[in-house]
């Protein structure tokens, strides 16, 4: 029988890192998780030793191990550097989990693994989440120097899917499951045919931990299949089984009332309207399929999303995407606006 492989994830409480652990654990893996476990406990089954990253002691319990594999999923670059400074030479492979934030011109469709990016973030103090690209440069270039031919570096897009905090994608599923509007409504913006792109939480986990098993190094972007963003939300309107009217606005209008796009608070979640933006949701993903990401079907990854949005509280505050009593108030200035033409 061959020997268990060891896997160690600088991480494992989140989100992300514990779908790398668990996908890890269901092919054979002996894990270990480093975490302060603020983000919440690892998965079970795995070997979860408890450090600050911020502490000069962090990595004593696994510093004096051999790794099959290491993956690194902080955008922090001194906790990256401290890490390498430990484990790098103990490592047989090592992975980065990056972003494409790194990308210097997001106005591009198309962009591949050898578009220019951001300048790398230079300071010795922790990073704002302004500099998220420059700090994620940063941490690839320190991988690079440290590890060498044993990285992988995962540009991952827009992530979605079961355990998803960021109410970005899960927002549609959300809406049309609890619409706002007084006989039902959701407002949408008038963007139907505009891109968007979201990789399934699952699916990259357990793509990257092939990839570990397989050896796989270089540059990779992690990103899901381009869908038009009409698609998205007939597919979150199917899977919630809404059947009132959806009330299509345009994006000036939505911009003119301060709706704001994307992400964060009273916005509209995929929607990206504003110039410059073109490529954010068409990067080019070919390289990462080519080496075995499989995407799941569109209306699964809904029904994830769905089901943990059920499970979470489809009324709950949320940290993107319009309130309802907001909704409320824009349907009503719409319509009224449409009234009077």
């Amino acid at each position: 029988m061959a020997p268990t492989r060891m896997l160690l994830v600088l991480g494992g409480t989140g989100w992300l890192g514990g779908a790398i652990a668990r996908a890890a654990l269901a092919d054979g893996w002996a894990v270990t998780c480093l975490a302060r476990g603020e983000s919440g406990t690892a998965p079970a089954g795995v070997e979860w030793v408890r450090a600050d990253r911020r502490e000069p002691t962090a990595y004593q319990a696994v510093a004096g191990r051999k790794w099959d594999a290491v993956v690194e999923v902080s955008w922090q670059p001194g906790m990256v550097r401290s890490a390498l400074a430990a484990l790098a030479p103990a490592a047989a492979h090592w992975t980065y989990v990056s972003s494409v934030s790194v990308y210097a011109d997001e106005s591009q469709p198309g962009m591949d693994e050898s578009a220019a990016v951001l300048p790398a973030y230079t300071g010795t103090e922790p990073v704002a989440i302004e500099g998220y690209g420059e700090a994620k440069v940063a941490c690839e270039r320190a991988s690079a120097k440290a590890v060498g031919d044993r990285l992988l570096v995962a540009r991952a897009g827009l992530i979605g899917g079961y355990g998803d905090r960021s109410d970005r994608f899960g927002y549609w599923p959300a809406r049309f499951a609890a619409p706002s509007g007084p006989s039902g409504e959701v407002l949408v913006p008038d963007a139907a045919e505009e891109a968007t792109q979201t990789v399934d939480v699952q699916d990259l986990a357990t793509w990257l931990v092939s990839a570990a098993a397989a050896g796989r190094v270089g540059v990779f972007n992690a990103v899901g299949e381009v869908h038009a963003l009409g698609e998205v939300l007939a597919a979150a309107r199917s899977a919630a089984g809404h059947h009132g009217p959806v009330v299509a606005v345009p994006s000036d209008w939505l911009r003119e009332q301060g709706v704001e796009p994307y992400m964060g608070p009273e916005s509209l979640p995929l929607w990206l309207p504003d110039p410059g933006y073109e490529g954010h949701s068409r990067h080019d993903g070919s390289a990462a399929v080519a080496a075995g990401l499989r995407h799941r079907p569109l209306g699964e990854l809904v029904a994830s999303a769905l089901a943990w949005e059920r499970e979470r509280g489809l009324d709950r505050e949320r940290r993107a995407g319009l309130t309802p009593a907001r909704e409320r108030e824009l349907l009503a200035a719409w319509t009224g606006r449409a009234a009077g033409n």
